[in-house]
């Protein structure tokens, strides 16, 4: 088979996840307004103060119903179509089920939100959620390092760095727990994230492609397809949010995807904007813990440049922007680092 080939295979697997979820997204449709999928929204922050902003700047989104756990349609397009047409062992076995891992995590909490009552109704409790990422990312890790034998982390433009199976593991477990939270945490303007993971994925699939990794390479088409369709139908107004399901699985699949490219130190580039996201609002809270003052004016990052009056489409479409840049900048770095 000629890279021709291989990479029509992984087009081929695009388009597959694409019609595959657009089917599915209309039975998911139905039952999740017949059986009121709605999401409740949060009404405090993680340190338990209110959130007056962010009520404010979504009033119009608080005043309409509109249902989450849609990434259950892209958890089963990918499931299947990568089950069906790419289950390889040593390239698309630990992304898929890191894919899975972290849906599992997203389905409890979500499923929690949609039918809980109570005090817990708002979903899993950050720790829980937490403990609950770092059991897959270990397990994951250990598969990684033990069974397949990774234990170096490139070092673009210096080479490959000896960490041992332990270091190996705590780093895998690291990208898993980070991305899937960065993810979840960029989730919050209609097809943000989405667009987001878009670039991510396509460009650790070009990464994948240039290393002969192929199979790999198609995962990572499989889910890009998935988004397309996604996006289609969240652009404002969402007819539907993936919820946690969709965001901690994508956040999983992109941080095992990165360490099997062995491109771990290119992540925070390639997810520059994830990492953005996940930082302000890691400032903002050891701010308002320690110095009791607040450096942005509602954090993540998009609800700050909300409230500096952007509107959310510019949001959204300047962050793709931004991460295509930088997509492209991960792939030029990959090409001369010696990750390709």
């Amino acid at each position: 088979m000629t890279i021709n080939d291989e990479v029509f295979y992984g087009l081929l697997l695009a388009l597959a996840g694409f019609l595959f979820s657009m089917m599915l997204t209309p039975i998911y449709t139905h039952f999740a307004y017949k059986y009121h999928f709605w999401k409740k929204q949060k009404q405090k922050t993680v340190d338990g103060k209110d959130l007056p902003i962010m009520t404010k700047l979504h009033a119009h989104k608080f005043k309409r119903v509109f249902p989450t756990m849609a990434g259950l349609v892209g958890v089963i397009s990918v499931t299947i179509v990568t089950w069906i047409f790419n289950l390889d062992r040593g390239q698309t076995w630990l992304p898929l089920v890191g894919f899975l891992g972290g849906a599992f995590v997203g389905v409890i909490d979500d499923a929690i939100n949609i039918f809980g009552s109570g005090r817990g109704a708002a979903g899993l409790r950050g720790p829980v959620k937490f403990f609950l990422i770092t059991v897959v990312g270990l397990a994951l890790g250990w598969f990684f390092a033990v069974k397949l034998g990774w234990t170096t982390i490139l070092v673009p433009f210096v080479g490959n760095l000896e960490v041992g199976i332990v270091g190996m593991i705590i780093i895998f477990a690291f990208a898993v727990v980070a991305t899937s939270n960065a993810v979840n945490i960029t989730d919050g303007l209609d097809g943000l994230s989405g667009g987001l993971a878009i670039m991510a994925y396509c460009a650790f699939g070009t990464i994948a492609l240039f290393q002969g990794n192929m199979l790999l390479f198609g995962f990572c088409m499989t889910v890009a397809g998935w988004l397309l369709n996604y996006i289609w139908f969240n652009v404002p107004p969402a007819r539907f949010m993936m919820g946690d399901t969709g965001s901690f699985a994508l956040g999983a699949g992109l941080g095992v995807v990165a360490m099997m490219t062995n491109s771990f130190l290119l992540l925070p580039i390639i997810g520059l904007p994830f990492v953005m996201e996940a930082g302000s609002s890691l400032i903002q809270l050891f701010s308002k813990k320690f110095f009791h003052r607040k450096i942005f004016i509602s954090a993540p990052l998009h609800h700050h440049l909300e409230a500096k009056g952007w509107g959310e489409a510019k949001i959204v479409m300047r962050f793709w922007i931004f991460a295509s840049v930088f997509a492209i900048l991960g792939i030029f770095i990959a090409a001369v680092g010696g990750a390709i």
